[in-house]
């Protein structure tokens, strides 16, 4: 078994509570992952989650949903000390946050590598459940560059969420005990180095079931030095669009393909003046490595992507025709990309999606009792929507956390949400209610 006693006395010292208020009930919202404590009644609200010491002046690495929308952040060390601290910057694409405290020779945490986490490799979660002094469990990796589309979704109290979901999520996934309030905490490897920040758990009742997720090291160090640097995260796309993950399997099948034999992710359409136009890719292209790394996933090829900023160049195996070549790409920025994405002709997504929307009746609206919503009218065969299932007579409620109330709204939603994986809630003909992603590209 690992070194625990070494990894917890290396990391213990360096991993933080933190502590919320949020000015009035409505501004909080629980969610997977989310920090213990809700609001009850009038006043403010109280929350709480865990953070990690990156360096010895102050500077603290957590989860966007740990300070998201909070009036005031507290810091309490492990030694008691406590400190108010201010929000440098947050990233909801990654569930990222840096905040600063003013001290100085405080301890911190070593970075690990994430890229050299295995399979079965044991690992120690430190942070503070339940408001619970430092706690330290332990456990192994499950999986790596796991998907479970959390990022972003749609919270339970209206459904908010960043406009454009451009989630990325590559997780580590471990079985080391991990509740709420765990958020924002530390993951580490037996030597006590930092492989992750432990982000999210998969639970039916909201508590510990053997599911834990983390954000990788090697992510969290571009994602926090660019929120210190600049305030906001620098991020470079290549502007390519390929099948969600929760989807891929079932998409590759429809093309004819065998998921186990495309080793890499397959293109399903370039954006016009991308990175990837400029570098030669093409619809059909299998991307197989990036600089050098296998990509087994489309998740992973994600996480490498959001390694990089604007003008980084990133070299390109891909598989054309069973013929294998390189590239060589410049990626480029938000602004430049979306640009691209609006001067682009919105009929190619709607082909892709396969579905024409309606406004929905006002009669079907006081039935469901909804204030918005749109309706797919009709189901296009080989479309995305005729391959996940979903069918004519569908209301689309919201599209990344947004009403939707007409097409034009579609129209609107689409084009804003650049490139990235589309979340969209809807009501299926049954009263049942569906949460499914698309992927626009990265």
């Amino acid at each position: 078994m690992g070194n625990f006693v070494k990894a917890s006395k290396a990391a213990t010292p360096a991993v933080v509570h933190i502590k919320t208020t949020y000015e009035g009930s409505g501004s909080y919202s629980t969610g997977v992952g989310q920090g213990y404590g809700a609001p009850s009644g009038r006043g403010p609200a109280m929350a709480s989650g865990s953070g990690v010491l990156i360096t010895g002046n102050g500077y603290i690495a957590t989860n966007n949903h740990v300070v998201e929308n909070a009036s005031q952040i507290e810091v309490v060390l492990p030694d008691n000390r406590q400190f108010p601290a201010k929000l440098i910057g947050r990233d909801p694409n990654t569930d990222l946050a840096l905040l600063k405290i003013e001290a100085d020779s405080l301890p911190s945490i070593r970075l690990g590598n994430s890229d050299n986490v295995q399979v079965g490799e044991w690992v120690v979660a430190v942070g503070y459940p339940f408001s619970l002094n430092t706690t330290v469990t332990a456990g192994i990796v499950s999986a790596k560059a796991r998907s479970i589309g959390i990022i972003n979704r749609p919270s339970q109290n209206g459904y908010a969420a960043p406009s454009g979901n451009t989630g990325i999520e590559s997780f580590i996934q471990t079985d080391a005990a991990i509740n709420p309030g765990n958020s924002g905490g530390a993951l580490v490897n037996t030597d006590g180095e930092l492989i992750g920040i432990n982000s999210a758990i998969a639970s039916q009742t909201g508590s510990y079931a053997g599911y834990a997720f983390a954000i990788p090291v090697n992510l969290a160090r571009k994602i926090l030095g660019d929120l210190r640097k600049y305030g906001t995260v620098k991020r470079g796309l290549l502007g390519v669009s390929f099948p969600a993950p929760a989807v891929e399997a079932q998409y590759l099948l429809q093309q004819g393909l065998q998921p186990g034999v495309v080793k890499g992710v397959y293109i399903t359409g370039v954006l016009d003046n991308s990175a990837a136009a400029a570098a030669g890719l093409q619809e059909g292209d299998v991307i197989q490595s990036i600089d050098g790394v296998q990509l087994n996933s489309s998740a992973e090829f994600s996480e490498r992507i959001a390694r990089h900023r604007p003008g980084d160049v990133v070299k390109l195996t891909y598989l054309r025709d069973k013929q294998r070549r390189t590239t060589s790409a410049t990626l480029k920025g938000e602004e430049a990309t979306a640009t691209a994405r609006g001067n682009a002709d919105l009929e190619k997504i709607y082909n892709k999606l396969g579905a024409s929307f309606a406004p929905v009746p006002d009669a079907i609206k006081q039935q469901l009792n909804l204030q918005a919503g749109v309706l797919v009218r009709e189901v296009r065969r080989g479309g995305f929507f005729d391959q996940v299932g979903i069918p004519s007579g569908t209301i689309i409620a919201f599209i990344n956390g947004k009403t939707v109330d007409s097409p034009q709204d579609i129209d609107r939603a689409l084009l804003s949400a650049q490139n990235g994986i589309i979340q969209v809630l809807a009501i299926a003909p049954d009263g049942s209610r569906v949460v499914f992603d698309f992927s626009l590209g990265t």
